[in-house]
């Protein structure tokens, strides 16, 4: 299972339920790299969601604790039926937020991850892989800068996974 996510320098990924700062280059990227996929999401990244609406081109999983139905969306109610679920599918990807992440990373292997060079006050935090034993970073796929802001989009891949 792969994962993406955009994080600041001090690994923050975002606060009040979004992303302080956003790149347009990071959202080009999100939708190229998810377009086809699984998606899993969190009940609260959802309501940051234009209109709260599932993603296009995508199937939307919605892993959230209530089993309560969402629109557009197939309800896990645990990582395990989650997991589950995208064994059903060619790729999925975990999209956030910071609890689902957390959830989800055992049974992630690859990353992408978006390194917005600056640090926005963040109330919610990706774990750093950087720190991290268990993964290396494998490549960096593109670097540039938007707005002022330098930006790393980054391969990262668990040790002992191909």
């Amino acid at each position: 299972m792969e994962l993406i996510v955009a994080v600041y320098d001090d690994w923050g990924i975002g606060k009040d339920g979004t992303q302080p700062i956003a790149l347009s280059a990071d959202r080009k990227f999100f939708r190229e790299t998810t377009r086809g996929c699984m998606v899993i999401v969190g009940r609260r990244t959802i309501a940051d969601f234009p209109g709260q609406k599932p993603l296009p081109g995508r199937v939307n999983v919605a892993l959230t604790r209530t089993a309560q139905e969402i629109p557009g969306f197939t309800v896990c109610t645990s990582p395990a039926e989650a997991v589950e679920l995208a064994k059903t599918t060619d790729r999925a990807m975990v999209i956030g937020g910071g609890s689902i992440y957390k959830q989800m990373l055992p049974v992630c292997d690859t990353a992408y991850v978006t390194k917005v060079h600056c640090t926005p006050e963040s109330d919610t935090y990706f774990p750093n892989l950087d720190a991290d034993e268990n993964w290396y970073l494998s490549e960096t796929i593109r670097s540039g800068e938007e707005n002022g802001i330098r930006y790393d989009i980054c391969l990262y891949k668990k040790k002992g996974t191909a």
